[in-house]
């Protein structure tokens, strides 16, 4: 099978090339990814865990789900293909910003990336993929921001950073 490609972008978010994904993170170039959240009607978002068997951050809670897009596919197609692969469901997606950020792993490995961040809106159960997701659950916004200071081990190192944005993003915005 042939290894997936991100999209390596300046930080204007113009694309200058191709890179095989383990090579951009074993590398630290930045490169395009995005991040997408589900908020239902309680103002809660899905989270999800990622499966054991995840080369990084096996069974860390993260957001609803997060990728990287492919050549020739605009953010919101690819939040939207994603959010099918990993949680089952489709919903309209709506781009809120994007910023850089960078986080290395414990691995060796570094997440380099401009992040589109992207909200959607579902009351749905999801159908997880069980080879990308252990599983979910609904958490009020407060609640993710108080069990991160309480349990920082408990989550991604980048869906820390990612949430610290979006909660500001969220203060200062009315969606």
């Amino acid at each position: 099978m042939k290894e997936e490609q991100v999209i390596l972008v300046n930080e204007k978010d113009e694309p200058i090339g191709l890179m095989n994904k383990m090579e951009a993170h074993e590398k630290a170039i930045l490169h395009r990814a995005f991040s997408v959240f589900i908020l239902n009607d309680n103002n809660e978002v899905m989270l999800q865990q990622r499966a054991q068997h995840k080369y990084h951050s096996p069974l860390l809670w993260t957001n609803t789900c997060c990728s990287h897009q492919r050549a020739g596919e605009t953010n919101i197609q690819a939040g939207k293909r994603r959010l099918y692969e990993e949680m089952g469901f489709e919903v309209d997606l709506k781009e809120l910003f994007h910023f850089i950020y960078k986080a290395p792993f414990d691995n060796g490995l570094t997440e380099h990336e401009l992040d589109h961040v992207m909200i959607g809106y579902s009351n749905s159960e999801p159908f997880i993929n069980p080879e990308e997701v252990a599983s979910w659950k609904w958490m009020k916004i407060e609640a993710i921001k108080d069990d991160m200071i309480q349990n920082p081990a408990e989550y991604t190192v980048w869906f820390k950073i990612i949430f610290d944005e979006f909660y500001h993003y969220l203060e200062d915005h009315k969606l």
